[in-house]
């Protein structure tokens, strides 16, 4: 018994004849990829000579579209009725806008920057840089984003497409201000929060500047915070190359200033809450943002780029809690009118 088991376990002659060798056999099969719906993983999928052109939009880092959006969503949900939910259809056209105008500005500062952008390794990659795509093809590009963002914005009334179309003078010049100005993050600012005016009057006609100007604000403090951790991740190459930003005009002071430029967000967000009658879970949001925001800025490493990343990635965590305290604290309004209806039927029943 015990030779045939030394003899089953050394294989018996015909089983070792039967295997094949390693090379004959194949590779080893890899487990299949798990199905991704990421932003990079379906520019990956696209058609080869598609994907140039959905990396020159950026459609494969989504992040900046999310804070060109937000602002959008802001507004339409505080010009929303009280009780009601913010018009989805207007939310929807804004998130087309948004995708269409941030690839467009990407577009634009890409042309600006391409010689730039050649120097820095995390930017080197980019299509107009790598010689992926022409200048001449990125223009034609351009006018087909421009194209698309222009339908869409003839689809809001008329003060709406006066008020959006002046915001293009700021998205072709901003790409030029980090070589006159140590603040392009102002300007960037003034361009991705417009917006937060634009989103207000496309739902009642006009803007309501008692409450648009200090949402408006508070967008651009909040632009300051995230785009200044974000130009520190280049901080090293913007000296080599000669362009300036935030980040380098407050060095080690950089702490101070966004925990000033988030107290000015604070302050706005308040005002601009009580102009229009906002209620507790709005206040409630704009408390969660405020210790977000501290939480962001004392654990912030301006010396580590993945740090920096990380941190500008999370404001997208701000916009949405934003978002669900205007809507909660709008539904929330329902709420008080009733209570404040009551009483008043209840006299004059008793009458």
């Amino acid at each position: 018994m015990a030779a045939l088991l030394a003899r089953l376990c050394r294989g018996a002659p015909g089983l070792r004849a039967a295997r094949l060798p390693l090379a004959a056999a194949g590779p080893p099969l890899r487990p299949p990829r798990p199905l991704s719906f990421s932003a990079s993983e379906l520019v990956r999928a696209a058609p080869l000579p598609l994907q140039p052109y959905l990396r020159l939009m950026r459609l494969h880092q989504p992040a900046g579209t999310w804070l060109l959006y937000l602002p959008c969503t802001w507004s339409i949900g505080l010009a929303a009725e009280p009780g009601c939910l913010p018009d989805w259809h207007t939310l929807s056209l804004f998130g087309l806008g948004a995708v269409l105008m941030r690839g467009a500005g990407c577009t634009i500062n890409d042309m600006w920057d391409r010689d730039y952008d050649r120097k820095v390794a995390r930017t080197a990659s980019r299509p107009l840089a790598a010689g992926d795509i022409s200048t001449f093809q990125s223009f034609v590009f351009l006018g087909g984003q421009l194209s698309l963002a222009l339908c869409v914005l003839l689809c809001l009334n008329y003060y709406s497409i006066i008020l959006g179309a002046a915001s293009l003078s700021l998205v072709v010049t901003y790409p030029l201000m980090k070589r006159i100005t140590y603040w392009p993050q102002l300007v960037l600012g003034l361009t991705f929060n417009w917006g937060a005016l634009l989103g207000w009057s496309a739902i009642r006609g006009s803007c309501e500047w008692s409450v648009c100007l200090p949402l408006y604000l508070a967008g651009v403090m909040w632009t300051l915070v995230y785009d200044t951790i974000y130009a520190h991740q280049d901080k090293r190459d913007d000296i080599v190359i000669g362009v300036k930003s935030t980040a380098l005009q407050f060095k080690e002071d950089t702490k101070q200033w966004l925990s000033g430029f988030s107290l000015a967000m604070l302050l706005s967000l308040c005002m601009a809450g009580m102009n229009c009658n906002q209620t507790f879970p709005y206040y409630s949001a704009v408390a969660a943002i405020g210790a977000h925001l501290a939480h962001q800025i004392y654990t912030l490493d301006i010396d580590k780029p993945e740090d920096c990343w990380k941190k500008f990635a999370s404001n997208r965590t701000v916009g949405v809690l934003l978002f669900i305290g205007i809507v909660l604290g709008n539904l929330w309004k329902q709420k008080d009118i009733k209570n404040a209806k009551e009483p008043l039927e209840s006299r004059h029943f008793n009458k």
